[in-house]
């Protein structure tokens, strides 16, 4: 039987897809407060946020940039970006 589950885009396996569901934002980003071109801005103007299926393309193991197929593109984000982008996806019941 399948459940959903929450999981990082960083914790994803290449091939992998799954819906965005929230974009975390961490310590020194700063949206809407004359900060200039925050965190989660840089990645709506890349396609990801809430609602969209993306799927994992690649990763390097132990940090380095992840690419992901966001609709027909294919993008590519640091391992800290990976690390704050949840994701639901499918995965097996136990």
């Amino acid at each position: 039987m399948k459940e959903l589950r929450q999981i990082t885009v960083r914790q994803m396996q290449p091939g992998q897809s799954g819906t965005v569901v929230q974009i975390l934002e961490g310590h020194g980003h700063h949206r809407g407060r004359g900060h200039g071109y925050g965190f989660v801005d840089r990645l709506h103007s890349l396609g990801i946020r809430p609602g969209r299926r993306i799927t994992k393309v690649s990763g390097m193991f132990m940090r380095g940039p992840v690419t992901l197929q966001v609709g027909r593109a294919q993008v590519a984000i640091g391992y800290g970006m990976a690390g704050k982008i949840l994701v639901e996806v499918e995965g097996e019941k136990l």
